[in-house]
């Protein structure tokens, strides 16, 4: 397992949920849901450069929302348009986009008996963050392969 904090990115059409993992690489904790729009990829990065003061930031993570046949739609386009704009504003740290099927379903259920309403809106962007990271963890630490592809960083336009 590489050593070195991640970030969980979960880019939804409205919010953005976002997760790190400890040093270690062994558990994603919740970090903050940022507002998508203009904006969106500078909070990001002003999250990854408070992270780097603390320790060394391997990667950041972005769910690919999948069908469950495995298919791309136009959710997925969306997701690596902002993973590419992503990997351009914060190079040289690598972006990688994990398969995401499932996980805000997922996140909704771990929050549904907890929270109601808006509360519960405001924190599921963060869970299925969370989510997705941890699975990305655990899949590295079963495999030894880091997951995922590795996002070529959009051209400057």
């Amino acid at each position: 397992m590489r050593s070195g904090v991640r970030l969980g990115v979960d880019p939804g059409d409205a919010r953005i949920g976002v997760a790190r993992s400890d040093p270690s690489g062994t558990l994603a904790t919740p970090v903050e849901t940022v507002r998508r729009g203009k904006g969106d990829l500078r909070r990001i990065h002003q999250l990854l450069r408070a992270e780097a003061e603390e320790s060394a930031v391997l990667e950041v993570v972005v769910g690919l929302p999948r069908s469950l046949s495995g298919a791309e739609g136009a959710a997925a386009v969306k997701a690596r348009d902002f993973a590419a704009r992503l990997a351009r504003r914060i190079a040289p740290v690598p972006v990688r986009m994990v398969d995401e099927r499932l996980t805000t379903v997922t996140a909704e259920a771990m929050l549904r008996d907890q929270r109601k309403g808006a509360a519960r809106r405001a924190v599921v962007d963060q869970v299925a963050a969370v989510v997705i990271l941890q699975q990305a963890l655990d899949s590295e630490k079963a495999s030894g392969i880091p997951p995922g592809e590795v996002v070529v960083p959009a051209a400057e336009t």
